[in-house]
């Protein structure tokens, strides 16, 4: 089956990074469902039905978005909370995610050193502050596959880096 990519970008057209990862998925748009939520639901109210039947057709799960407020965006929250519901995703009978992979690919604008550690400005690694998804996807018995991650989008943008994050980026997708 085909991954699914839940892209979560509220300024995809401003966007250098994952608009850069898009353009690598629709390359092979053969072996990857892409669903754009800002796109798809831009006064932010989310199809139940919709959602978890298009999560249910595929086996491997990719969320993708910026790092915004040390989390996601808020579309990408609010699609979890709606979507991974009791008894659907978790709880009794909620065996729709079970053994799913899940992976998420993120952009953040500090750098891994100087930001992005423990003796960095913001005292976390990334892998600290995406432990609520890890365990998100834990506790919904999804096979959690970690991260791939951009660092340094407001900074250090250079061609080169960019397009190797490109390449790096696809084959994380497709090898999760």
């Amino acid at each position: 089956m085909k991954t699914l990519v839940i892209i979560a970008h509220p300024n995809m057209e401003n966007s250098v990074v994952n608009k850069r990862w898009l353009k690598e998925l629709e390359k092979e748009k053969e072996k990857f469902t892409i669903h754009k939520l800002y796109e798809v639901y831009p006064d932010e109210n989310i199809d139940l039905k919709r959602e978890q039947a298009l999560v249910e057709s595929h086996d491997n799960l990719i969320l993708q978005f910026p790092i915004y407020w040390f989390n996601s965006p808020p579309l990408m929250k609010k699609w979890l909370d709606v979507v991974l519901t009791q008894g659907w995703a978790y709880g009794p009978e909620g065996e729709k995610m079970t053994n799913k992979k899940v992976a998420l690919a993120v952009s953040a604008g500090g750098n891994e050193k100087d930001d992005y550690s423990i003796d960095g400005r913001y005292t976390a690694t990334l892998e600290q502050v995406l432990l609520p998804f890890k365990l998100t996807f834990q506790y919904t018995s999804s096979i959690y596959k970690g991260f791939t991650t951009f660092y340094g989008a407001e900074h250090e943008l250079t061609d080169m880096k960019l397009d190797n994050s490109a390449v790096n980026y696809i084959d994380f997708v497709k090898n999760i």
